[in-house]
């Protein structure tokens, strides 16, 4: 509408321009003047109308828009007010669930107090009818209950034991026969010479010399004893190190031997007897790690292991003991899938502290450890030589195989020299330790010392502190004796019931 009124009055300046001009042109151009704005007005006219007819257009959509746009408004009033409503019922409604929770709470907490009185009420009637206070009560339910539980952990506990034992012994009997097979060894070790034979009487006279100048010189020079008692023919040499002790034997055979016996001559022989022996301790460590196969052993514990060809222990040769338990634990290792060269290492090791017993203070298998792990062995290696015996744990299973291969070692037969009387007194010693407990009604050693079975009172021990005085047994045999192997503690518990027909 306004483009239309702005062309109006472009055309009406325009037209006024011209008549302008056209006076200033003069009298000629007023008919022309004329003629043109007459065009214009009719032309103006024109648009004035179309500007008219449009401007009514726009004015009658602008009013149906607007009635439309009210028509919209009052239909969302009418929606808003019709939720208004709901929402006025609904929370309406809420009050009244509300307020029959509260009314239905107060009914529950009266039903909850009227219960408590009539439980009240009964506990009272049933303490006078049992004559039991609650307390006393629930202590005897607890006695049932535990009676009840004590005999199914009972059951439950042999179950698991006879379970455990059957796998157990069948795996190991497997593979310590099979290990056996393979292994043959000598079963009577050599003992260490402590008496020396001599060629005839004449000759302690001359190991005497005058005024014992001869015998002197060769204790001076070894540190051994040397004892010429009333024996035919034997001399006697004592020492604590039975490498001095070796040391004096072939000195001495040297010197009987040549039959030159002074003391100049026995400085001497005694120089190269310790020279040959420092050989043989070497060449006798290198044998014993090639006889097993392991190589890398340092030399200095190939050293003290070739002393250990001059140790016993309960009349075994300790290496002899070590080689043979090195076969062993590697045949086991190689059955359960162990480390083989570990506990070959190891069993060959694992006694090597008693060659320094007599020099260091502490247990052999400590100060294995310790050596070992000075020299720089591995460390599962020094752990299964430290935890042969049972004040280490055992972590590894290489360290387990040595402990048991120590034990299948020193115990089978003919092994260890035991004299009747030291047997006869260890027997009794076990069976002395298991009748110091209450309750024990006889204890018998039997296999030689590798069981004891004892025979309880059934009324006075139960199945449960049964296995309890088993695993105590065990204990203080462990901290009270010395054997060797281990022990196995029997309780015997049964209940007889006698009754005569008649």
């Amino acid at each position: 509408m306004f483009e239309i009124i702005a062309a109006i009055v472009g055309a009406i300046v325009g037209v006024s321009g011209v008549t302008i001009i056209n006076q200033r042109r003069g009298v000629t151009g007023a008919q022309k003047a004329a003629g043109v704005l007459a065009k214009a007005k009719n032309e103006a006219g024109d648009i004035l109308l179309k500007a008219k007819d449009e401007a009514l257009k726009q004015a009658e959509r602008a009013k149906k828009e607007e009635s439309e746009r009210r028509k919209e408004l009052q239909k969302a009033e009418d929606r808003a007010a019709t939720r208004e409503a709901s929402l006025d019922k609904k929370i309406e409604s809420l009050d009244e669930r509300a307020e029959g929770l509260r009314r239905s709470e107060d009914e529950v907490e009266e039903l909850k107090e009227e219960i408590r009185t009539i439980r009240t009420k009964q506990q009272e009637k049933l303490e006078k009818i049992a004559k039991l206070k609650t307390k006393e009560a629930a202590e005897k339910l607890m006695q049932m209950t535990e009676r009840d539980i004590r005999a199914d952990m009972v059951g439950l506990i042999n179950k698991l034991q006879n379970e455990a034992i059957e796998d157990a012994e069948e795996r190991a009997q497997t593979i310590l026969v099979s290990a056996m097979e393979r292994m043959a060894s000598e079963v009577t070790a050599e003992r260490t010479v402590t008496a020396l034979k001599l060629a005839d009487e004449e000759m302690k006279g001359r190991i005497i010399g005058k005024e014992g100048r001869n015998i002197q010189a060769l204790q001076r020079a070894t540190g051994v004893d040397i004892l010429v008692d009333d024996t035919p023919g034997m001399i006697i040499l004592s020492s604590f190190d039975p490498i001095r002790r070796q040391v004096a034997r072939v000195a001495l055979e040297l010197l009987m031997k040549d039959g030159r016996i002074h003391p100049a001559r026995i400085e001497e022989v005694v120089e190269k007897a310790r020279k040959t022996l420092d050989k043989e301790i070497e060449r006798a460590g290198e044998d014993a790690a090639r006889e097993v196969g392991v190589v890398g052993i340092p030399k200095e514990l190939l050293r003290l292991l070739g002393e250990l060809k001059y140790r016993t222990s309960y009349g075994q040769n300790v290496l002899k003991h070590s080689t043979e338990m090195a076969h062993i634990a590697g045949l086991i290792a190689e059955e359960i899938g162990a480390d083989v060269r570990t506990v070959k290492y190891a069993a060959l090791l694992h006694d090597i502290g008693k060659a320094l017993t007599h020099k260091v203070e502490g247990k052999h298998h400590h100060i294995g450890g310790e050596l070992a792990r000075k020299y720089g062995v591995p460390e599962p290696i020094a752990h299964a030589i430290e935890a042969h015996h049972d004040d280490v744990e055992a972590t590894t299973p290489e360290a387990l195989i040595i402990r048991v291969v120590d034990a299948l070692s020193a115990a089978r037969p003919g092994a260890r020299n035991i004299s009747a009387e030291n047997f006869v007194e260890r027997m009794r010693e076990l069976e002395n330790v298991a009748t110091t407990f209450k309750g024990v009604d006889k204890a018998y050693a039997i296999s030689a010392g590798r069981e004891i079975r004892v025979i309880v009172k059934p009324q006075s021990i139960d199945d449960l502190s049964a296995i309890k005085l088993a695993r105590d047994i065990a204990t203080k045999i462990e901290s009270t004796m010395q054997y060797p192997g281990t022990i196995k503690v029997n309780v015997i518990r049964e209940t007889r019931a006698i009754e005569f027909a008649k």
